[in-house]
């Protein structure tokens, strides 16, 4: 139990680092206030640029997927696997040092999934990146991978099952207000796939 406790705990800080949010301040920039609002990648490519974004994707993966593989590794515990990629998704959604205020989990939850089962994680990979360039809405392909991940977990990691079912629940809770308008027809294209749709 004390190493639960400690890997939850030691996660969870993990994960409320926020690197676009840093960025940001450097930058004398509150990406809380700008674009989206959200302390993600595509915002962070919206306001801050493409180097920042990358950093952000890079740093908020590592997140998820050291905790996932360093805990089981220390403490001689293969499961703490789960409880470390929930804690460290729990901590970039609800970070103690941004008023728990933070992203919405989406490469945090995938570092977290390579860390448990690199299957399962490419699978839900493949379905963001397939979902995204057809729709061109980087939030249609999100939602739709958190959503097969419990599918796909059902046949390739059944440990994790109660554990991916809470993060995928959460990824679309935090992606309401996009399933709002991407159902009223609002949501904007990502980036440079927006240039494409305009000249339809």
């Amino acid at each position: 139990m004390v190493k639960i406790v400690l890997t939850i705990i030691i996660s969870y800080l993990i994960g409320s680092i926020s690197p676009s949010i840093l960025i940001g301040r450097a930058r004398g920039i509150d990406i809380k206030k700008e674009g989206s609002g959200n302390a993600g990648t595509t915002n962070a490519l919206r306001v801050l640029g493409a180097k920042a974004a990358v950093i952000t994707l890079v740093v908020d993966i590592l997140k998820g997927l050291l905790p996932a593989i360093l805990f089981p590794l220390i403490f001689e515990m293969p499961e703490l696997c789960y409880w470390s990629s929930l804690a460290a998704f729990i901590g970039h959604l609800f970070p103690v040092y941004y008023g728990f205020k933070g992203g919405k989990g989406v490469a945090v939850a995938f570092g977290g999934l390579l860390g448990v089962n690199w299957k399962l994680a490419l699978l839900c990979l493949l379905t963001v990146v397939i979902v995204t360039l057809l729709t061109k809405r980087m939030s249609a392909g999100s939602i739709s991978g958190a959503a097969l991940a419990v599918v796909y977990a059902i046949f390739l990691e059944k440990g994790f099952l109660p554990f991916i079912i809470i993060m995928a629940a959460l990824i679309i809770f935090m992606h309401r207000g996009n399933i709002k308008r991407l159902i009223n027809g609002e949501e904007p294209p990502l980036g440079f796939l927006a240039g494409k749709e305009k000249t339809k």
